[in-house]
């Protein structure tokens, strides 16, 4: 305790740290307070009620709702949110893989970052604009006396409310991440998903046994400490550079007294994409039977549809295994590291440069996402596990799946910053050792 008070303390002390954390707590009050703030024309009571007895197996909408933090289930003026902003990224991603002008745009530094992120917003305003229509027409057919005005004076208003309101929360995301600590959007999408944390933690307290609700706890607790190692585990491929003249001297960096370099090559290199994947996948059958009608395919329907149930969890579960490699393969490029390490005279022990050692990175980079997908895969079904034995859903999903590892994800990720301006200034870090584990100060970025 008297470390961690010490901690805080060396925090306060660093000035910019300090102002850099406090804006990002005021900024984050700021869209907490926009999810409260109902769009006009809602009544929010009917529609809360309403949308609490039809989400109460779980869906698609029931994850929405907790990303946002209740605002999607309250009607509010930020109800779609930033996962707009999301898809639009993934979309701009994905297409990077496959089309040569956003791979171009990938290599020109700072100024192609900056085309890439201003295709990003506009692609943003068009999905925001399709899913502020959608929803309008989501509240107005399935939640009857929601809308209180389906005028269409109400549907111009509130099309634009929402569209806004996701685009403000980009604004509110790019402030964070240039003047606050840790990536703003992230952090956004967190607060969203912790908010709803002290409610469902209170609510297990009063409907169980204390001893249940102590093994419970004791749970959590393990499967948090694995999703930690799950997010930091890496793999180290090490790498030596030729002989340099440095002045009148020949220097070598790697061997005497310098400290090798690696290639860090995570485990999880996907992170939580193949689960958003997946899941949004695992709901287009179903959707498709129910907009069919079809009364012979309703048990298939019904079967999909079961979080708890065999079916869908047998089928979630290898999806994600294949979408892990998947992702990875599009985001962690051999050619180009290998490349990288040609042109800045680098090699491999005991591989040659060029062909041979995108092969072997390839390989490596294989073997260890086959455990890290399986064990991602464990993680994100182990929600229903819960479910099974007994614990509530709004408690359950904090037990594994998207909002664990999104959780701790940018935990980390700002305690690893955090710890950055510490040892700037000559304090100690977080942890004893001085460092975050998993995080590397000589690493060769992938």
């Amino acid at each position: 305790m008297k470390a961690l008070i010490e901690t805080l303390r060396n925090i306060f002390r660093i000035s910019e740290l300090k102002n850099r954390i406090l804006y990002t707590i005021l900024l984050l009050a700021v869209y907490r307070l926009g999810t409260f703030i109902i769009l006009p024309g809602i009544d929010s009571n009917i529609l809360q009620d309403s949308f609490g007895n039809a989400g109460a197996g779980g869906n698609l909408l029931d994850l929405f709702n907790v990303f946002l933090g209740g605002a999607f289930g309250r009607g509010a003026i930020l109800a779609l949110g930033i996962m707009p902003y999301i898809s639009a990224s993934i979309v701009v991603q994905l297409l990077g893989a496959v089309l040569p002008s956003i791979q171009k745009l990938r290599t020109e530094g700072e100024a192609g970052q900056k085309k890439m992120n201003q295709i990003t917003r506009y692609l943003t305003v068009a999905i925001t604009f399709g899913q502020a229509i959608s929803y309008v027409v989501f509240l107005n057919g399935q939640y009857p006396g929601a809308v209180i005005d389906s005028s269409p004076f109400f549907w111009a208003i509130s099309i634009l409310i929402l569209t806004s309101g996701t685009m403000f929360l980009v604004w509110l995301g790019e402030r964070i991440t240039d003047n606050g600590v840790g990536n703003g959007v992230s952090l956004l999408i967190m607060i969203g998903i912790i908010s709803g944390f002290p409610s469902a933690l209170i609510n297990e307290a009063r409907s169980t046994l204390p001893m249940v609700f102590f093994i419970e706890i004791l749970a959590l607790g393990v499967v948090t400490m694995a999703v930690v190692a799950l997010t930091q585990a890496t793999r180290k491929i090490p790498v030596n550079y030729a002989r340099q003249m440095m002045g009148n001297r020949i220097g070598q960096l790697g061997r005497g007294n310098a400290a090798r370099q690696y290639i860090p090559l995570k485990v999880n290199s996907a992170g939580v994409m193949p689960i958003i994947f997946a899941q949004a996948i695992m709901f287009v059958p179903t959707t498709l039977i129910q907009l069919s009608g079809s009364e012979s395919l309703t048990p298939v329907a019904a079967a999909l549809g079961d979080f708890t149930g065999f079916w869908y969890n047998f089928i979630f579960f290898f999806m994600i295994i294949a979408f892990t490699y998947f992702y990875t393969a599009i985001t962690v490029n051999p050619n180009e590291i290998a490349d990288q390490l040609k042109r800045n005279g680098g090699f491999i022990p005991g591989v040659k440069p060029g062909k041979r050692t995108a092969n072997y990175i390839d390989t490596v980079l294989s073997r260890i996402t086959l455990p890290g997908s399986v064990f991602l895969a464990f993680v994100s079904i182990f929600p229903a596990f819960a479910m099974i034995m007994g614990i509530s859903q709004n408690f359950a999903q904090f037990f594994g799946g998207t909002t664990l590892l999104i959780m701790i994800g940018v935990i980390l990720d700002t305690l690893q910053q955090i710890e950055s301006y510490l040892l700037m200034r000559h304090y100690d870090g977080l942890m004893q050792s001085g460092r975050v584990k998993g995080r590397s100060r000589r690493g060769i970025a992938v």
